[in-house]
């Protein structure tokens, strides 16, 4: 009981500080790029970050799954239907520097409620949540 607390507890804070390693991080990408005028490296790290969030926060139960060694398939239907809307709210700020931009639908829409890092977060999760163990 004890080692299992210990375990959730010492996940939460290793999970704790990536996540203020990273926001720092961002911040430092987006300091260089106002004076580099080259945003792209913050902009790409504020896409992918969000999903390795959502990835680590899956990766215990993926982990305990694994052990279990039966055979894996994927959940499509998860992945199509939450995986892909996701996917594509996480990817509206990158695609928006490039010449897709203009013709994203909802892209102002996705800016303004600031909805990529929640979405990427979700992506990141679902799609280690879509493996799934075969019966």
């Amino acid at each position: 009981m004890m080692g299992k607390f210990l375990r959730y507890f010492i996940w939460t804070v290793a999970i704790g500080i990536i996540i203020f390693s990273g926001s720092k991080y961002e911040l430092q990408l987006i300091e260089k790029g106002q004076m580099t005028y080259n945003l792209w490296p913050a902009v790409i790290f504020s896409t992918v970050f969000p999903v390795l969030i959502g990835i680590l926060l899956r990766l215990p139960k993926l982990i305990t799954e694994i052990k279990r060694d039966k055979g894996w398939s994927v959940n499509w239907m998860k992945l199509l239907a939450v995986g892909l809307p996701t996917l594509y709210v996480a990817l509206v700020p990158l695609l928006s520097f490039t010449i897709l931009g203009k013709y994203l639908p909802f892209a102002l829409e996705i800016f303004h409620l600031d909805l990529s890092n929640i979405a990427g977060l979700i992506f990141g999760y679902v799609l280690l949540d879509s493996l799934k163990e075969d019966e």
